[in-house]
Parts: structure tokens; sequence; C-alpha cells
């Protein structure tokens, strides 16, 4: 599995994600479809020409998820037992149709679980940048991720 354990994981460390995801008509309008969102800014383009973005937005929702998903392949797939919470999500500038979204996540605390000792707390923060490497999403993620299995004296698992 490529995810990273919680031993693999240090406060400060920094990631790139090398996958990148330009962004579709389709993708922003199916998401907004099928999460029931009928907000003008992201399926109506004659009211979307008229406000100060002169075009219809990528929906936020789906910016943090995609971000989010960038991610997995680097630091969770396999290693991930649950999304504890998201905090502090910011926009600061819009994505639009073609843009591509880039990622980079900092380790910014960890802790072991008090309760499962096969587990961890980790904190991260998530930086969504477009092709011309404007920031377009911040958030901070708490994640509880798997540590690794080391054996003991006797050959058994902990």
């Amino acid at each position: 599995m490529p995810g990273r354990y919680f031993e693999e994981l240090e406060v400060g460390d920094i990631l790139q994600h090398r996958l990148g995801r330009t962004l579709t008509e389709t993708d922003n309008v199916l998401f907004s479809a099928l999460t029931m969102n009928p907000q003008p800014l992201h399926l109506n383009e004659d009211y979307a020409q008229k406000t100060q973005f002169g075009r219809r937005l990528v929906n936020g929702i789906f910016t943090l998820g995609l971000a989010v998903g960038i991610t997995v392949y680097d630091l969770t797939e396999g290693t991930l037992v649950a999304n504890l919470s998201y905090e502090s999500v910011r926009h600061p500038h819009p994505l639009f149709h073609g843009d591509t979204l880039y990622v980079t996540t900092e380790v910014i605390e960890k802790r072991a679980s008090q309760s499962k000792p096969d587990r961890g707390i980790v904190r991260f923060r998530h930086i969504g940048r477009n092709q011309d490497g404007v920031v377009v999403l911040e958030c901070e993620r708490t994640a509880m991720m798997l540590r690794r299995l080391e054996e003991t004296d006797h050959g058994d698992h902990k």
C-alpha cells in the first residue's frame, strides 16, 4: 500500500502531490446536480457572466473533495481509519472550468491514540493551487491513521 503509516509522518513534513486534475464543465455540473445544489454561479452561464467573476465557478465542495482525493495515493491509501474533521476551509480564489488543481500537504500535528494503540491522530494542512500557482483552497483535516504493526520478541504482532 502506498499510503503512509502514522510513524512515517512527522510534524513539518511537506508533500507535493504529483497528481493534478483538470476540472471540466461536466465535472462541475454533475457534482452540483448530484448534490442538489442549484446555485446559478455553478450552473447558469448567463447569470455568472453578470457577476464579478464573469463566468461559472467550480463548486467549492467539489474542489475540497477533489483536493483530498488527490492526496490519497501519497498519504492515506490503505492506512486511513477515518477522517475525523475538516476545519478552516477557505477558498481564497475560485476555480473555473479548464483549471487544473494541484495539492500540497503539510503535517501540522500528530499524537498517538490513547484508546487504540494501533492508531494515531494526524492533522494535515492541504493547500490547493491552480495551474498558475494561485491558492484556490486551504483546509485543515484531522485523520485517524493506522500505526505500523511491529513484531514482538516472540514473532507475534501487537
